[in-house]
């Protein structure tokens, strides 16, 4: 299990402690027993495909709220102790069903909400995800799975206080990634989904799919869309303001 460390805690009692704009709720049922009004800190939510600069960008984002006085902590993707060991080896094997894909993702996701995001909120903390619930359900929904299943699956999760998708061509993101590791993930090409033989075609194709998944549950969930092809500094300022209005309670 992960824990919030004594020396974090310590950072987060000297933030300055802002007005929320809105209540703080779950999705759906949520987890019994937490009390919301307790969760003083933020969740900020950064999306996007891989080759988005979304990595880059939240690191960014933690050395300019630190440099601020704010405490932060960071989740994402199979970063859960309970499961992301095992789920990185099944995916090796590139034989998940769409089912036991879902629920391992599922899992790591609750696993990070308990001990991670919780705790870190408790604490006034500023919460970053890399990747939240919108990939998994856009990822999920893309594989053929129930919207409604989902969204009670999900019902879980908090909402945040701000999601941003960083917006970027298939065809960028392609380029992105072969420049960083000279290869295409077998996952992130959508090989299982039998789109094309050749896994440079198959990827421009399922990213086209997520993305047009991605902007169905804006709709929905109503985060902000950000033009991921800009300089990093631009986007970077971008970020910085929109969460500037989230801190002011705005």
């Amino acid at each position: 299990m992960k824990k919030i460390s004594p020396v974090s805690a310590q950072k987060s009692s000297r933030q300055i402690v802002v007005p929320r704009s809105k209540p703080r709720r779950f999705y759906g049922l949520g987890i019994p027993g937490v009390e919301l009004s307790k969760l003083a800190g933020k969740l900020i939510v950064v999306e996007g495909a891989d080759g988005s600069g979304r990595s880059s960008q939240i690191s960014r984002l933690v050395e300019w709220l630190e440099g601020c006085g704010h405490a932060t902590v960071q989740i994402g993707l199979k970063r859960s102790t309970l499961v992301s060991e095992e789920l990185e080896l099944a995916q090796q094997g590139n034989i998940l069903s769409r089912t036991t894909l879902s629920l391992f993702y599922a899992t790591d996701f609750a696993d990070q909400l308990e001990n991670i995001i919780l705790p870190g909120l408790r604490a006034g903390m500023m919460v970053l995800a890399d990747r939240y619930i919108y990939t998994l359900m856009a990822r999920d929904m893309v594989r053929g799975m129930d919207g409604a299943w989902l969204k009670n699956l999900y019902g879980i999760a908090l909402v945040p206080d701000a999601v941003f998708y960083l917006n970027v061509a298939p065809q960028v993101l392609v380029e992105r990634t072969f420049a960083k590791n000279q290869s295409l993930d077998y996952w992130e090409s959508g090989m299982d989904l039998g789109l094309s033989r050749d896994m440079f075609d198959s990827f421009l194709k399922y990213q086209s799919i997520v993305a047009a998944k991605f902007r169905d549950l804006q709709a929905t969930y109503g985060f902000t869309i950000v033009d991921g092809h800009r300089s990093p500094d631009e986007i970077n300022q971008e970020l910085r303001q929109r969460i500037e209005t989230v801190l002011a309670g705005k």
